[in-house]
């Protein structure tokens, strides 16, 4: 029997088992997805232990994956670029190998929410909001879809400038105040900020300058539909809410370790939508 884990400190609110829950079942797969808290001073030894506790391999989340990233015995070229690791596998020479799979689950979301043509219709142009560790991710995947033009927009300049040396001929890093000028170039507008979730402060950002074909993606997904994005429908754009990203994530992993890959369907999506829906 396959098993395969999530491992974070704390963990109990994860949905990750619901997800690869679902699609056990859905594949008649006979393996195991498990919650696993560690405290970070124990999480070296938890990593060393997983061959022999019989782990195919697993997701990381806070506070592990940059330790994560650090402790591997080797990384695909996304985590290298993102600094960060959501996923553990095993090679063919059995080394514990580290990969982010945030970055192709957010695309994957896109392309699915838009149809697969909104880098053409939006002129290959995004705005990220944010420059910690999601907006990284997010900017290597969009990077990798071959958009011309990412911006970084962060209240603390610094941090959006470090976004910079992922590809400075296609990353700029912009003030708040440049905001309106940005956004009327821009064909996907990104929040990345915790701004919008439950128990925090709205994002506030008038969307008047963005172009009518431009879509806006939240990854929030508590709640899923944020004042950010309800702003978007409210002037007719396209808005895609941050629930998808976390599907997505998802299924590189499953595949690894099961050697099934899986989809996102509505019934999945459902799902996780009545787990998020208080009672």
């Amino acid at each position: 029997m396959t098993r395969a884990f999530v491992v974070g400190h704390p963990i109990a609110h994860s949905r990750s088992p619901l997800i690869h829950g679902h699609w056990l079942a859905e594949h008649g797969i006979a393996g195991t997805y498990e919650r696993v808290d560690v405290a970070p001073e124990a999480f070296p030894d938890f990593l060393a232990r997983l061959r022999v506790e019989g782990f195919a391999g697993g997701n990381v989340t806070i506070p592990h994956k940059e330790a994560a990233f650090r402790l591997v015995e080797s990384l695909t070229p996304r985590a290298e670029k993102i600094g960060a690791v959501n996923t553990l596998f095993f090679d063919g020479s059995e080394r514990l190998c580290g990969d982010n799979t945030d970055a192709p689950g957010f695309i994957a979301h896109l392309d699915q929410s838009l149809g697969l043509g909104w880098t053409e219709r939006g002129a290959g142009t995004a705005l990220v909001l944010g420059a910690g560790g999601a907006a990284r991710a997010i900017v290597v995947g969009l990077l990798e879809r071959g958009l011309s033009r990412v911006w970084v927009a962060n209240r603390t300049l610094a941090r959006a400038e470090a976004l910079v040396e992922l590809d400075p001929a296609r990353v700029e890093a912009v003030t708040w105040l440049d905001l309106p000028a940005a956004m009327a170039r821009t064909g996907l507008l990104v929040n990345t900020t915790s701004l919008g979730m439950v128990g925090h402060p709205p994002l506030d950002l008038d969307l008047f300058d963005l172009a009518e074909h431009a879509a806006v993606a939240d990854i929030v997904y508590a709640p899923l539909e944020t004042p950010l994005l309800a702003a978007a429908r409210a002037r007719g754009l396209a808005a895609v809410d941050g629930l998808g990203m976390l599907l997505h994530q998802a299924v590189p992993g499953f595949a690894r370790w099961f050697r099934v890959t899986p989809s996102v369907t509505p019934a999945l999506r459902a799902r996780i939508v009545a787990d998020l829906t208080p009672a």
